[in-house]
């Protein structure tokens, strides 16, 4: 049986901490997947449902982008993906009565726990303008409402659109459609607070800005160089790929301000050696220094090129363009300056460097610890200098590998959810439907908020995720918010972005990965894209949660015929009853989709192209690679201060809270915890189980505060601290941005520790 859910939220302020694990996965998960499976769904439903899980004739996990192999486990799933599904398919309900029994001010009150352990929300629920209750509403009028605030705009451009990893390519592919055929580029996503820096630095300087390689190429590299990641907990089914590659002979460095335990040693429960002994994956831990990374590749480059018949000097001379402007600048790399920047001694970059030259295949995986930094661009255009130094990107066991987050947000780029489109995309799509779309670039999300603080934007529709929890500045962004006239969130579950409100609101019921889709046309399927660009089909197999819902593809279409009315030749009936019809307009307007529908019914579907992969084609202005040559930063920390950076508990993913404990970092029943090295905290007073709190500092002046955190002494790099998020969020200031990407800070906070009030 499930149970069912809190009646009350339980008490967060007084974290147990016990010692941290050292290894992964294991039984303990195992038990912990079942755990949940059995709360949410009951035993019966938890076998058909999870069976199903990354199958080629099941749904794709609504939780991390990792791959899957040809060949599939029967358990296809890790404990995080477990507990995702449980989520979704949970047999708990929130119905028109529950919003009667909870006003928004009380929704308003509760924790991210409290609210999305409620379940399914089964119909449409409208707040109305002055009112404290969401209540029932058709979808007829929530359409109208809608139409009505999008009608009375001055500018097209006083709507936001924004888009989570979650939505499928059919549902990104409608929705980016309609947005500009209303008159927009305003189509923020999850891209711009996550992996938009690696999307800039690859674009500029490999002419793809997606991943370079596949799973075989984990599988048969000699290196593995992960920085900036923690697999454990945030895409653990990586940790089955590591441990195949360490049984190949490879080796691996990781490159982290903390100690992780996934990477210490990886528990494989679909073996007995697994289960009893694991695999122990680091060969080398580099404990670097928050924002130091940069450094660390610049010195590597630059003894590399010391090094005699290190640099693959074919390759170079082919397929690169700017290697002399780079050189010149890796020469000027100071032994003295990268170590104060990396926080790492001489002797641990030398050993790294011999097992880089030891390497004829080398790969680097990366994900938020690159990306959410002032210098996070010119951070992975040095990643990929170090790579194309050696000959690295469009080789077997070699290449690029951003790790994505979110299963499908890599696919909802690739269908133009993008503020700034490429012309050419624009070019296809206004031949597609003869439409004129806009020319001018949109708001990204940081933009988006300023636009809905400053009154530029009225009405924001966000289909899936949780903005307001998922984005900076948390009291500026929620001011933003409830500045709107409109906000409307299309969601299968409760969470703090409906509780924080324009004046009128909206929460649309939709379908999830888990549920059966029927349309008029039949039994339909959607398509996601992976973090190493192979897109497959996904089968929901469950009843759905209510018969109220409507599916992302029919809320947009219909949509889009309430506001843009007869006029609009495209045909979005057409698309709701059957979505194969959305998949032959993608395959003529996104390049690597032709024959969609064909290829699409192979089982397990297809890989998208990529030039540098598939042969060293480089689509950059140059037509090669380009090196290029950026100045050396890192952050600097003044006295009595430390460096923050926002992290996941291992019971989360993204800002969805499964459970109130981080097992691996041995922290139970709370999150507002923050680790700091035992000599920085002696050093700042701060005792192990006091309470204090965190206040940012930032060239604004503007003091921002997160209060009562429980001080844990714990192995981080010197100098540096960690807190989960969303809770540290309201730390990280709007403005304060990755150059170029306009990525928030969110991983280099300065923060100093006042006594908790």
């Amino acid at each position: 049986m499930a149970s069912k859910p809190p009646a009350g939220d339980p008490v967060q302020d007084a974290p147990r901490v016990g010692p941290a694990q050292h290894s992964a996965a294991g039984l303990p998960a195992v038990a912990h997947s079942l755990r949940v499976a059995r709360q949410q769904m009951g035993l019966r439903r938890a076998a058909q449902t999870l069976l199903k899980v990354n199958q080629k004739d099941g749904f794709d996990c609504p939780g991390c982008a990792w791959p899957e192999g040809d060949k599939r486990h029967t358990a296809e799933f890790c404990e995080n993906g477990a507990k995702a599904v449980a989520e979704e398919a949970t047999l708990r309900r929130v119905t028109p009565d529950f919003f009667a029994a909870h006003p928004v001010s009380d929704l308003a009150g509760r924790s991210g726990y409290w609210l999305g352990q409620q379940g399914r929300i089964t119909q449409p629920v409208y707040l109305p303008e002055g009112a404290d209750r969401y209540e029932a509403v058709t979808w007829e009028r929530a359409f109208e409402i809608i139409a009505e605030e999008l009608g009375a705009l001055a500018s097209p451009d006083e709507a936001v659109f924004y888009t989570s990893g979650r939505t499928s390519n059919e549902a990104a592919f409608l929705l980016q459609l309609f947005a500009r055929e209303f008159g927009t580029n305003n189509l923020p996503d999850c891209s711009n607070m996550c992996h938009e820096s690696s999307g800039s630095a690859l674009t500029e300087t490999i002419g793809v800005g997606k991943g370079s390689v596949s799973l075989e190429d984990l599988h048969h590299a000699d290196l593995i160089i992960i920085a900036g990641q923690n697999p454990g907990t945030n895409h653990p089914r990586m940790l089955s790929a590591l441990e195949q590659a360490k049984s190949a002979g490879a080796k691996i460095i990781s490159v982290n301000p903390l100690p992780e335990a996934g990477l210490e040693r990886f528990k494989n429960p679909q073996t007995p050696h697994g289960m009893l002994k694991g695999t122990a994956l680091n060969d080398l831990f580099l404990q670097i220094r928050i924002g130091g990374d940069q450094a660390l590749f610049r010195l590597l480059n630059k003894l590399i090129l010391e090094t005699e018949g290190a640099v693959d000097e074919t390759f170079v001379a082919e397929h690169t363009h700017g290697y002399e402007e780079f050189a010149a600048a890796a020469a000027e790399a100071d032994w003295d300056e990268t170590l104060t920047a990396t926080g790492l001694d001489r002797t641990a970059v030398e050993e790294a460097l011999a097992m880089v030259l030891a390497s004829q295949r080398t790969v680097v995986c990366w994900a938020m610890g690159l990306t959410q930094h002032k210098h996070s661009v010119p951070t992975i255009r040095e990643v990929v200098n170090f790579l194309l130094l050696r000959g690295n990107i469009g080789r077997p066991g070699a290449g690029v590998c951003p790790v994505r987050g979110h299963s499908n947000v890599q696919g909802d780029r690739t269908m133009g959810i993008f503020e700034r489109p490429a012309p050419a995309f624009l070019d296809a799509l206004d031949k597609e439907f003869r439409i004129t779309s806009p020319r001018h670039h949109g708001y990204d999300v940081v933009r988006a908020i300023r636009a809905l603080r400053d009154g530029d934007a009225k009405v924001f529709l966000a289909m899936g995720g949780n903005f307001v929890a998922a984005t900076p500045d948390t009291d500026v962004t929620e001011a933003a918010m409830r500045n709107a006239r409109l906000t409307v969130h299309v969601s299968t579950k409760l969470n703090r972005s409906h509780a924080v409100t324009g004046a009128r609101a909206l929460i649309l019921p939709t379908l999830g990965r888990t549920d059966k889709d029927v349309q008029a046309g039949g039994k339909q399927f959607v398509t996601v894209e992976d973090s190493m660009s192979k897109v497959h089909a996904s089968r929901g197999n469950l009843t759905p949660a209510s018969p109220h819902l409507l599916s992302e593809p029919a809320i947009v279409a219909r949509l889009a015929r309430a506001v843009l009315g007869p006029e609009s030749a495209t045909p979005w009936e057409e698309f709701e009853k059957d979505y194969a019809t959305i998949r032959d307009r993608i395959s003529r307007v996104v390049p690597g989709f032709e024959n969609f529908n064909a290829r699409i019914a192979h089982p397990g579907g297809f890989t998208l192209p990529h030039g540098p992969r598939d042969s060293r084609r480089f689509p950059t202005t140059t037509g090669r690679a380009n090196f290029t040559a950026a100045p050396v930063e890192f952050p600097e920390l003044p006295e009595g201060r430390l460096l923050l950076q926002t992290l996941r508990s291992h019971d989360q993913y993204n800002t969805t809270i499964y459970g109130l404990d981080d097992r691996y970092r041995g922290i139970k029943g709370g999150r507002r915890v923050v680790l700091v090295h035992p000599d920085d905290a002696t050093a700042l007073g701060l005792a192990d189980g006091s309470y204090t709190d965190l206040v940012s500092e930032w060239k604004d002046g503007v003091e921002r505060r997160a209060p009562g955190f429980r001080v844990v002494h714990y192995p981080t790099a010197r100098g540096c601290a960690a807190a989960y998020y969303p809770e540290t969020n309201v730390l990280v200031p709007l403005d304060s941005t990755a150059d170029t990407s306009n990525t928030p800070a969110s991983k280099s906070v300065v923060v100093r520790f006042e006594p908790a009030g």
